[in-house]
């Protein structure tokens, strides 16, 4: 039977909304708030200075701890990866520049979503998962980072994109194995994206997962050691800063222009670490194309297994405080 979202609605997007839609077979836009999107704050300034972090770590693993996906799946990932390039950026129509500012923002769900999930007010979702929903993906109806409208080289100004994802409850894992864990992972992704993984396992995208905390770019073979496991009542955050680049190095010949991003995480309002994207390039990762502030990026939530979860883009209803 198909599973259904509360207020879903099948109906094809105008035309400018369209373009920045992410491109999902049997892909569903929930709506449901009807609210005033409240005023967006410029807060970017108030991000910390990326010399207090802590060294990035080292350690990788071979395979997650937990939540494992098949190998089937990554494969057809990879291929799908291999012959689908990255949706180049379009300029995006007032409107539409605004609705994101604003955070009306809506979730759009994949077909191996089965559960439900809906907006509650401007810039919040609330949402849950059957138990033994296998990898998903839930992306944003509309980019968090327009490199259009919020690249430094065009504003001249650096950008920080941001979100919180609260863990409510957790249920039976995706898979057969009782080992399996139900969790998630917050990241950032650009598209096309593979919609049955997670955010960070594929090219263009980063994520920090739930289960075992460990951190991952562009990365299928178990990401890096990071930060402790999410419980349940705790509240997560992930954001990127882009910035004018410090070194000659991201304006080389051919390449584009290449925005110096850092990378930060926070947990329960405060401020965990974080890392330096251009740092994490070595041997056992991806490239991280898609992530230097050239490409469209969405909000995106990997989801495996039972879990009910919120999510808030809204600035009011984070715990951090950047101010």
């Amino acid at each position: 039977m198909t599973n259904k979202t509360q207020n879903e609605s099948k109906r094809q997007p105008p035309g400018d909304l369209a373009s920045h839609l992410p491109s999902y077979p049997g892909q569903r836009v929930a709506v449901g708030y009807g609210l005033n999107p409240q005023q967006f704050d410029n807060w970017q300034e108030a991000i910390p200075d990326t010399a207090i972090f802590p060294p990035p770590p080292i350690m990788g693993f071979l395979s997650s701890n937990s939540g494992n996906a098949s190998r089937d799946e990554a494969e057809r990932a990879h291929k799908f990866c291999e012959t689908t390039p990255l949706r180049l950026p379009c300029k995006p129509s007032a409107a539409v520049y605004s609705s994101a500012q604003k955070h009306d923002i809506r979730p759009v769900l994949p077909e191996e979503f089965h559960g439900a999930c809906t907006n509650i007010a401007p810039g919040r979702w609330k949402g849950s998962t059957r138990p033994g929903n296998g990898d998903c993906l839930i992306s944003t109806n509309l980019p968090l980072y327009f490199p259009t409208e919020d690249s430094p080289f065009v504003t001249e100004k650096s950008k920080t994109i941001y979100f919180e994802v609260k863990l409510l409850a957790l249920r039976e894992g995706p898979g057969l194995a009782s080992t399996d864990s139900s969790g998630f992972s917050i990241g950032f992704v650009a598209h096309p994206y593979p919609y049955w993984r997670s955010p960070g396992w594929e090219r263009g995208s980063v994520g920090v997962f739930s289960d075992d905390g460990c951190r991952f770019v562009n990365d299928s073979w178990g990401g890096k050691e990071f930060t402790g496991a999410v419980s349940v009542g705790e509240t997560v955050g992930l954001g990127m800063a882009f910035h004018l680049p410090y070194s000659s190095n991201l304006l080389s010949e051919g390449k584009g222009k290449k925005c110096h991003v850092k990378i930060f995480f926070t947990r329960n309002g405060r401020w965990i670490g974080g890392w330096d994207l251009h740092e994490e390039v070595d041997e056992d990762a991806g490239s991280v194309e898609g992530l230097e502030g050239d490409f469209d990026l969405y909000g995106a939530i990997g989801l495996f297994g039972g879990v009910d979860f919120e999510v808030y883009f809204d600035q009011a209803g984070w715990l951090w405080k950047p101010w």
